[in-house]
């Protein structure tokens, strides 16, 4: 779910980018570990928060947050709106829910590159002095190569709990270098998983839009599992980013999308950001910086795709979930925010796009006047219905033709090439990358 300002931790030798802690996945030490260091657990009459180990680092766990070892439960998902620890790297394919949107502090520590550090002299005292500063992702991400490790740090409204956090962990003067990562999969070829010369294809080169299933998941899924679903689907969604994606995305890289779409696929950049003043979610713009805030997060967003080799012209879309459009004032900070939304994105040469409910954030903006509209829309209507016209609340004539997807299906788990997801269901007559 990245621009932070950090203090300097270290210095001589360790004096490099924005640096949080040591940590990683050897699992042999922390089987040597007593229980309470592997669950985060603290001993009966013992004061004082519990302390997790891992890789020399000691990391104070807030009461209530758990702890999760990805190297014994690689299909864990890392989730960003819970209050957790997760230790290593996640599996290939993390089983997450359909949708997760929202933030809590959460930390995820894994080793950076192959894992192994070079230990030189560490002042560990001086994490102390870590400061998180507000940013657009409320995420910091951090790497310490003395350690071989990184660290992601995530929070809801207030950087300053995440803070208070990083700034008690310490190094520990013991330390083991973890064994090397085993090797990774073989990435599907690209060569075999291109469509064959002059096969029928319902989007054609160049050709901005597509119609066909689609289906929306979490965390981008592996290139294997891509590959398997790939008779079955022509479209799937990928979240870039934004302070209110629920999701860790270990395998999402410009690699993966350029692989991805050689597959035949073609893709619903999608980001995140903060969401209405009346919404469920905690990551919320006001109605005083709803415009100001529109205008950062089509920045943020050109920025992310670009990072990911989604070339200008293609759609972006921002999320706007569901929120009560009764209240006149929100409605109206929801209408700024897109309005800029729109405005700046294409400004930064990408087509502005928009997903939400259809009788919230959809259903407004149609009706809206005054305000520049998305040039797409992806909506929500889960009753069922697999078309994209004849919706009882967008008129036909709205976003036609080829600008409309529709998730008429919520989560739920669906099975194809041996290979099992959690998924929204959706139907594509619209605008795609």
């Amino acid at each position: 779910m990245r621009h932070t300002v950090l203090s300097s931790l270290l210095s001589g030798a360790a004096a490099v980018a924005p640096v949080l802690a040591v940590l990683g996945a050897d699992g042999a030490r922390l089987a040597a570990r007593p229980a309470a260091a592997l669950t985060g657990a603290r001993p009966a009459g013992a004061a004082g928060p519990r302390v997790v180990e891992y890789r020399g680092l000691r990391v104070p766990v807030p009461a209530g947050w758990r702890v999760h070892r990805l190297d014994a439960d690689p299909a864990r998902c890392v989730r960003y709106d819970r209050h957790a620890v997760y230790l290593g790297r996640p599996g290939p394919q993390p089983d997450c829910p359909a949708r997760v949107v929202g933030r809590t502090e959460a930390l995820h520590i894994e080793p950076a590159g192959d894992g192994r550090g070079a230990r030189t002299v560490v002042h560990a005292d001086r994490l102390a002095a870590i400061t998180v500063a507000p940013n657009a992702e409320h995420e910091t991400r951090l790497t310490l190569p003395e350690a071989g490790v990184a660290i992601t740090g995530v929070y809801g409204k207030d950087p300053g709990r995440l803070q208070r956090v990083l700034r008690g962990a310490r190094l520990s003067a013991k330390w083991t270098a973890a064994p090397r990562p085993p090797a990774a999969a073989p990435e599907p070829d690209v060569r075999r998983d291109a469509p064959a010369a002059g096969s029928p294809r319902d989007a054609a080169p160049g050709r901005p839009w597509v119609r066909g299933k689609g289906f929306d998941t979490c965390t981008a899924p592996s290139l294997a599992t891509m590959k398997a679903w790939r008779p079955s689907f022509k479209v799937t969604n990928i979240y870039i980013g934004g302070a209110a994606r629920g999701c860790a995305q270990p395998n999402l890289t410009a690699s993966w999308v350029r692989r991805v779409r050689a597959m035949g696929y073609r893709i619903t950049p999608t980001y995140v950001g903060l969401q209405a003043p009346c919404g469920s979610r905690p990551q919320r713009f006001t109605r005083k910086n709803a415009a100001a805030q529109g205008a950062k997060a089509a920045v943020d967003a050109a920025r992310r795709a670009g990072a990911l080799g989604i070339p200008e012209g293609a759609p972006l879309y921002f999320d706007m979930e569901a929120y009560d459009s009764g209240k006149k004032a929100c409605k109206a900070a929801v209408l700024r925010f897109v309005d800029r939304w729109v405005k700046q994105l294409a400004d930064e040469g990408y087509v502005p796009c928009l997903y939400s409910s259809a009788k919230s954030g959809i259903r407004d903006v149609g009706r809206a006047t005054g305000i520049s509209k998305p040039a797409c829309v992806w909506f929500a209507n889960w009753n069922g219905r697999a078309s994209v016209y004849k919706d009882p609340y967008l008129p036909d004539r709205w976003w036609s033709p080829h600008r409309r997807i529709k998730q008429y299906r919520g989560g739920h788990r669906e099975k194809h090439g041996g290979v099992t997801l959690n998924i929204d269901s959706n139907i594509v007559d619209g605008r795609v990358h």
